[in-house]
């Protein structure tokens, strides 16, 4: 959520802004804004000289009964009745403007980086850079659900009587190697400076308006049934809300986590999950990291986090590339955000098994995050990003260390979770 400060001084900024989103259905909403917003501030100043003049005629019948003038005082207590009663309408209307400036406030897009690269849709992000050389060896890959039918690591007929479709069992060395996969990534941050938590798994509905847009809560989230919570869809969601309604001394900024949580996304919009893989699926896990920093430092943040991304991958012997998210593939919450994706030898493509973002303060104001300094109190600014999210990163690791016999070389930092082996060698 921005400030409506700049809705009011530079409406055709935002008007702007929101056009480059390619969201110009939401045109209408900044003159209905400055219109309510104008309202509001004259029953504001209503309601402010009600108050006074209250105040002073209270002094005035305090006056006159201490003078004994008790039928002068009631017929001015009459009046400070009606003051009473308009008092009410008019903070029922302030109260009614304000809800309606934030529900439209609430669906204003955040002002994008002046680097974003302009463009209606993923189809239109722009590569960066790659890292580490995309190989395409001289043997057929298999399709990873049958790499990992192989070690009989895979069962997702069961996962469809107990769950349905989009869920998954992973079994023996499989599931081994997804679990040293997480652990690594919790270590490989932890000694990266970042503190490391598991949050809650659940979440209320204030927060995750606080985190994200109404649009995006539609398609991820799942409902409680009977209950104020949602299953988390990243633990982005959660760790953000701990910090609700708090003021954090400047000290302690910037604040460095890293948090693991399974993960439950109703994937709206995916146009059916697969059937035998686990690129898409309803359930899994991920290690994500989370920043709130400075105003002046959260562009540093980001391009730390994303280098962390990099640098993860190529420890596991995946080659990478970042992409730079255009204005119509970013969530309205972001300034700035980008994909890393991960070398397909099979399918000899990259694929997303990262997105770091940073989102400015639009979280912070929407839950009320701020920092103390010696000039008053300050929004924080709020950035993320994947660590690992399995399966997907397990997929690239399996494709990108596939041997012609069937076998997987496990990568060196790996090895030590996997109890010294060097190599997965198949069952079939």
């Amino acid at each position: 959520m921005i400030d409506i400060k700049l809705i009011r001084e530079n409406p055709e900024l935002v008007k702007e802004n929101i056009k480059k989103k390619f969201q110009n259905h939401k045109l209408p909403l900044v003159d209905e804004i400055i219109e309510l917003d104008k309202k509001n501030r004259e029953a504001k100043l209503n309601g402010d000289n009600l108050r006074s003049e209250r105040k002073n005629l209270s002094e005035q019948i305090g006056n006159l009964m201490k003078n004994g003038k008790k039928e002068e005082a009631n017929v001015i207590k009459e009046t400070v009745q009606k003051i009473n009663n308009e008092l009410v309408e008019n903070e029922s209307l302030e109260e009614k403007y304000s809800e309606e400036i934030k529900i439209r406030m609430m669906k204003i897009p955040n002002i994008i980086d002046e680097s974003v690269p302009i463009g209606k849709d993923d189809s239109e992000n722009v590569e960066v850079e790659r890292f580490g050389e995309p190989i395409v060896p001289d043997y057929e890959i298999p399709y990873h659900a049958d790499i990992i039918a192989k070690f009989n690591g895979l069962d997702k007929e069961s996962a469809g009587r107990t769950s349905g479709v989009g869920f998954y069992y992973l079994v023996g060395d499989i599931a081994r190697l997804h679990e040293a996969v997480l652990a690594y990534a919790r270590d490989f941050m932890i000694n990266n400076g970042f503190t490391y938590c598991i949050p809650p798994f659940m979440i209320r509905s204030d927060v995750v308006t606080g985190v994200m847009s109404f649009d995006e809560m539609e398609a991820m989230m799942y409902k409680i049934e009977g209950e104020d919570l949602y299953l988390i869809g990243t633990s982005e969601h959660s760790m953000i809300g701990r910090f609700q309604g708090q003021i954090v001394d400047e000290s302690q900024l910037p604040i460095t986590l890293t948090s693991y949580s399974p993960c439950f996304r109703k994937e709206i919009g995916s146009h059916g999950l697969e059937e035998r893989g686990l690129y898409r699926v309803h359930q899994f896990e991920k290690q994500e990291m989370i920043v709130l920093c400075k105003p002046e430092d959260s562009m540093n943040w980001y391009n730390k986090m994303k280098q962390l991304s990099i640098n993860l991958f190529r420890s596991l012997d995946i080659p990478v590339r970042q992409l730079d998210c255009c204005s119509g593939d970013m969530a309205d919450l972001k300034v700035k955000s980008c994909d890393i994706e991960a070398w397909s030898p099979r399918q000899q493509k990259y694929f997303e098994v990262c997105s770091c973002s940073t989102l400015g303060d639009a979280q912070a104001r929407r839950l009320g995050i701020r920092y103390k300094t010696k000039d008053g109190n300050k929004f924080v600014h709020t950035l993320n990003n994947t660590v690992i999210a399995t399966p997907r990163a397990l997929i690239a690791l399996l494709e990108c260390n596939y041997n012609k016999d069937g076998s997987i070389n496990i990568p060196k930092v790996l090895q030590p979770y996997m109890g010294g082996k060097e190599k997965l060698v198949p069952q079939k």
